[in-house]
Order: structure tokens, then sequence, then C-alpha cells
């Protein structure tokens, strides 16, 4: 299991990062995610997926390039992390399917495409393209396909240079809460001061 701190100083290495071709950071695109799921009063287990979709970028873990466009199977890297981290299973899931709602949408949704920022539409086809209709069939069968996608509108508008979200800290006590293990009595009591 990844050490308590390890996730989030994972993340917090994203500060330096370019998000690629935006004009934001990886750690600055993970905390406007969280955010917006946060004002739009979504569970932790939601807000803590949107903080996280994307950690699978920032592990040393499957080097692979996607053409300068960000780490191959970032998805599954990062749902990984997050289940070495020990958090709920259902933000490890959500984090592995947030690629596959874009392509989700990019085969439902009339004008998604046209929204998509060129680098996204580059990863796009690179991960696979617009679903066949078994393909979106399939997924739309998922028990957390609903908020799948909710965290892919989450990542989609969080790519605005220069807006103000709370820091990477904010998040700590919700991580801590939301990990398959109890917290201990030291924990509940920091966290109920």
């Amino acid at each position: 299991m990844m050490e308590k701190g390890a996730l989030l100083a994972l993340l917090g290495r994203g500060a330096s990062n370019e998000y690629i071709g935006e004009s934001v950071s990886q750690l600055e695109h993970a905390l406007q995610a969280a955010n917006a799921a946060k004002q739009a009063g979504a569970s932790e287990i939601l807000i803590i997926a949107s903080l996280l979709h994307d950690v699978g970028h920032m592990s040393e873990v499957g080097k692979g390039e996607m053409r300068g466009l960000g780490k191959e199977y970032h998805e599954q890297i990062g749902g990984n992390i997050v289940r070495a981290a020990g958090l709920h299973d259902d933000i490890a899931m959500l984090v592995e399917m947030h690629v596959d709602a874009k392509r989700y949408l990019a085969t439902s949704t009339p004008g998604y495409m046209a929204k998509l920022s060129s680098a996204s539409k580059a990863t796009l086809d690179l991960q696979g393209g617009a679903m066949t209709p078994n393909e979106a069939e399939a997924f739309k069968s998922h028990r957390l396909f609903k908020d799948a996608l909710r965290v892919r509108s989450w990542d989609d508008a969080a790519k605005e240079h220069g807006r103000v979200v709370p820091t990477l800290e904010h998040y700590q006590a919700m991580v801590r809460r939301n990990r398959n293990e109890s917290l201990s009595k030291s924990e509940l009591l920091t966290w109920s001061e």
C-alpha cells in the first residue's frame, strides 16, 4: 500500500509540469476539476476522482508517451495508483473510466468533438477514437456510467489559466476519509478538531 501523503505528493509534482497542450499545469488542471466537482455538490468520491483522474501522467510507471501528449494508458496507471493508495475502489474505477467517457461522448453527443482542444482531440485519436456502438452500449451499462460522465465534464472544464481554486492541502482530509482502511484514533481526533 502507498504511504499516506505519497499520493498527494505525487499529484503535487504536477505543479511544474504543463498540462499537455493547455495553458495550465497538471496540478492546476487537477485542482480545477476537483473544485468544479465540489461546486456541483458532488460526493467526496467524485471530487477525489476528479482530483486524481490524471495522476497516472505523473507516475514513473509506464513511461510510454503518446507522441508528446502524455503517458500511454495513464487512466489504467492512475487507477492502479489509487488502489495502491488504499482509496475506495469506485475512485479507482472512475479514474480508469475518464478516457472511455471522452470516447463515449465523442460518439453520442453532437458537437462534443468541436468543443475539445486540439490536444484533447489528438489524445482521443491515440486512445482509440470515438466508441463503436457496441463499445458505447457496454460502457453505458456500467453502474458508474453517469458518474464517469460527470467526472469527464469537470475534466473538460478544468483548463482555465489563472482560475483561483483551493490548494491541494484542502483535499487531504477528504482523501484520508475515503481510504479503505479506517483512520487511526489520532487521525480521527485531528480531523474532528
